[in-house]
């Protein structure tokens, strides 16, 4: 449209009657030059995402739609199988991976070193850091509050504070994935899996604190995974266990578990951890992980959000024992999700790799599916400059004096 446009005002040239009267020139020395048309084509900007993208081989592409938890508290021959046959994307550590500070960075430091000598895409490493009793860095950290009594506090700022001090840590470490803020409405008491993660009951209340929690966690350029959409507050059975089904219609989503979400996604959220939770209202014959009315139609069309969506753990008991992990990996994909988090147990961990590379070799799964759910991934890797450069010895004082000071400055 550039080349078409015209400004349609008045010229300002004199006119060849006007040279004519001044008498210093003929009008015919007035005439524009002619000149050829320029049928040049602009030159295009590289997208450096496509770029990388263009790159990679299936394999690594399936790799990247897997996020794997790993044995032991160093790297055993299964993470370096995971990262060197599979391409793995990334790793989530749980406590049992983590005994110090020391014992920590030197996992991390080898899991980076291993896979920038075999593949091309730094790793997400991420924890579940929520403070209160969700915490998996070391002990040796001074402790920082759950979100129940922070939400109690209600106060933004300090909220962001601590974000900053969750991003701080898990940056010191090399870590660059916070599984946080739980942005779940505390709707139900009885809830036997979130309680005092919660912010609390009142939804303008968790989204308030979670957006400033959020926005803290990012200010360190680590990337924070809200959770657990579409909400996990009113649940009586913990997904770890069994499935939860809840039977709230839209109407209900829309005046409470879904406002803390819609709130963070206009903040500018980038990653969203979608639950095991079956809403039958809404989708009757697949949990919201792997629904597409929920990931596609909620959370991407209705919610506008362009980032990428994790589902909770594969291997928790509402998916293990109800349905096939690989179909189910699979079907994630195909409803919307980026990653498939699968935590526990190596041959699952294949199983789910297995699924989604034959569903693309048996033409279940199309090509341009694979490409553009790796292409959100890559973006967000090279959003937040992710490398897999080594990080020095944690200076586990320091750390505790800048926690003390914020948690001192707001007593």
């Amino acid at each position: 449209m550039a080349g078409c446009f015209s400004s349609g005002g008045a010229s300002t040239a004199p006119s060849a009657e006007q040279e004519g009267q001044t008498g210093n020139h003929s009008a015919e020395n007035h005439q524009p030059p002619v000149s050829e048309p320029n049928t040049s084509t602009p030159p295009v900007t590289p997208d450096p995402v496509t770029e990388q993208l263009n790159r990679l081989s299936l394999e690594e592409k399936i790799g990247q739609l897997v996020l794997v938890g790993m044995d032991g508290t160093t790297i055993g021959t299964q993470a370096k199988e995971m990262i060197e046959q599979y391409h793995i994307g990334g790793f989530i550590f749980f406590k049992p991976n983590i005994q110090n500070a020391t014992q920590a960075v030197s996992l991390f430091n080898s899991l980076k070193e291993t896979n920038r000598s075999v593949n091309p895409i730094p790793l997400f490493l991420s924890v579940d850091e929520e403070g209160g009793r969700v915490s998996r860095l070391p002990n040796s950290l001074v402790k920082l509050p759950a979100s129940g009594t922070v939400g109690k506090k209600d106060n933004p700022d300090f909220t962001r504070g601590l974000g900053q001090l969750l991003g701080s840590e898990l940056k010191a470490f090399g870590l660059n994935v916070d599984f946080a803020p739980v942005m779940d409405v505390a709707s139900n008491p009885k809830n036997p899996v979130i309680g005092d993660r919660s912010f609390g009951s009142d939804p303008n209340r968790v989204s308030r604190l979670g957006v400033a929690e959020m926005e803290g966690i990012q200010a360190e350029s680590v990337i924070p995974g809200i959770k657990h959409f579409p909400g996990h507050g009113d649940t009586s059975v913990d997904s770890h266990l069994g499935l939860p089904i809840v039977q709230h219609n839209i109407k209900r989503l829309r005046s409470v578990e879904l406002v803390p979400f819609a709130d963070a996604v206009r903040a500018g959220a980038d990653l969203v951890m979608v639950a095991h939770i079956l809403l039958p209202k809404l989708d009757p014959d697949h949990p919201s992980s792997f629904s597409q009315p929920i990931i596609t139609g909620l959370l991407r069309k209705e919610l506008g959000f362009g980032g990428v969506v994790i589902t909770d753990d594969m291997t928790m008991g509402a998916i293990a024992k109800h349905y096939d992990i690989g179909a189910s990996a699979v079907q994630a994909v195909l409803a919307g999700g980026n990653i498939v988090l699968v935590g526990h147990e190596f041959d699952k961990q294949a199983t789910v790799l297995h699924a989604l590379k034959q569903a693309v070799l048996n033409g279940s799964m199309p090509m341009k599916t694979i490409d553009e759910r790796v292409y959100q991934i890559l973006a967000l890797k090279q959003k937040y400059k992710l490398t897999d450069k080594s990080v020095p010895p944690v200076n586990v004082k320091q750390l505790n004096q800048q926690i003390t000071g914020v948690l001192n400055r707001f007593k």
